[in-house]
C-alpha cells in the first residue's frame, strides 16, 4: 500500500532537472505527478486530490507573470519542498518565514505530506458577500444568508447544520434576482464552536439568471475568477 494516498507534484522547467526529482523519489512508496510549469499542475490541481509539491528553487525564482502567480498560490496551498539539485543529489534549501519547509526529502514525504490532508483546487475565488437566500431541504424551508459565494458556490449560514450530510442536495432560492438552484452540500461546521455555523455548498448548475446575477455581484466573469493568491 503507497505510503501517501494521493499523488505529489515534481516540477521543473528544466527535463534533466525533473528527471533527477523523480528518480529521488524512487526510494519512496508514493506517486508522483510530473509538470514542467506550474500553470500545468493548477490545471491538474482543479480536477483532482494531491498532498505535496517537489520543485527545484530555480524554477520559481525565474517564474514571471501568470506563472509567477500560479507558484506563488500552490506553494501556499501544498506542503511544498524547494531545491537545487548537484548531480543526483537533492539539496533542500533553508527558507524564511512562511515559506519555511522541511530540511530533508524523507521529512517532506513522511511528515509533511502524510500529516497533510490531500486537497484538490477550489475553481473560483471566493468572496466575502452576505445576500439573502432561502433553502430548501426535506420538505422544510429555512430562511438564510451567504457569508460567502463564488461562481462555484456559497457558505450558507444555517443555525441548524447537522440535519445535513455531505452529498445532500437542496434548493437555493436567491431573492434579489428572484431565481432557484440545486446545490450540494460539499462540508458544514456545526453550530456552538467559534465560527459561524453552516453549509458549504456547490452548485450544481448556473442558470442564466444567476449568472447574470453573479457577474453583477462579484465584478469577475466566471472564466477570470480563479482562487490564486497575489504573487
Amino acid at each position: 500500500m503507497p505510503l501517501l494516498d494521493h499523488p505529489i507534484f515534481v516540477i521543473s522547467v528544466n527535463d534533466d532537472t525533473r528527471a533527477a526529482l523523480a528518480a529521488s523519489l524512487g526510494a519512496f512508496d508514493v506517486e508522483i505527478v510530473e509538470c514542467s510549469t506550474f500553470l500545468e499542475a493548477e490545471d491538474l490541481a482543479l480536477k483532482s486530490l494531491y498532498c505535496g509539491i517537489l520543485v527545484d528553487l530555480p524554477t520559481i525564482v525565474k517564474a514571471k507573470g501568470e506563472e509567477k502567480i500560479v507558484a506563488c498560490s500552490l506553494t501556499g496551498f501544498f506542503p511544498t519542498l524547494r531545491v537545487r539539485v548537484m548531480g543526483t543529489m537533492l539539496i533542500p534549501m533553508t527558507m524564511p518565514g512562511a515559506a519555511k519547509q522541511e530540511n530533508s526529502l524523507n521529512d517532506f514525504i513522511n511528515r509533511a505530506c502524510y500529516n497533510f490532508t490531500a486537497r484538490q483546487l477550489r475553481a473560483h475565488h471566493r468572496h466575502v458577500v452576505g445576500i439573502s437566500v432561502a433553502t430548501r431541504f426535506a420538505e422544510s424551508e429555512t430562511r438564510a444568508f451567504t457569508l460567502d459565494i463564488s461562481w462555484g458556490g456559497a457558505f450558507i449560514v444555517d443555525f441548524n447544520p447537522e440535519r445535513y450530510a455531505i452529498g445532500d442536495e437542496l434548493t437555493v432560492f436567491f431573492q434579489e434576482p428572484g431565481c432557484e438552484i440545486t446545490a450540494k452540500v460539499c462540508w458544514k461546521q456545526s453550530w456552538g464552536l467559534r465560527h459561524a455555523p453552516g453549509i458549504g455548498v456547490h452548485f450544481r448548475e448556473i442558470t442564466p439568471c444567476l449568472s447574470e446575477f453573479l457577474l453583477r455581484l462579484l465584478k469577475h466573469a466566471k472564466d477570470h475568477d480563479r482562487d490564486r493568491l497575489v504573487a
